[in-house]
């Protein structure tokens, strides 16, 4: 048997219906593509940003290790 019957979906898709209503429906898709598009953009840009990593990491000026204390 499968996970998911037709009837299952039937039901699922009549309590979200109801639930938010059919005008409430596109507003919340539109909103979840203007999100993942926008996550996309960000992803493509810190992908073309070059990494600005230190040449050299400065070390503390303290160098006692406060777990042997």
């Amino acid at each position: 048997m499968d996970l998911f019957a037709p009837w299952h979906i039937i039901i699922l898709v009549a309590a979200v219906l109801l639930l938010f209503g059919g005008k409430k429906i596109p507003e919340m898709m539109g909103g979840i593509g203007k999100g993942m598009k926008e996550f996309k953009k960000s992803m493509k840009d810190e992908e073309e940003k070059p990494a600005d990593s230190p040449k050299s990491i400065p070390s503390p000026d303290n160098k006692r290790d406060p777990l042997k204390e």
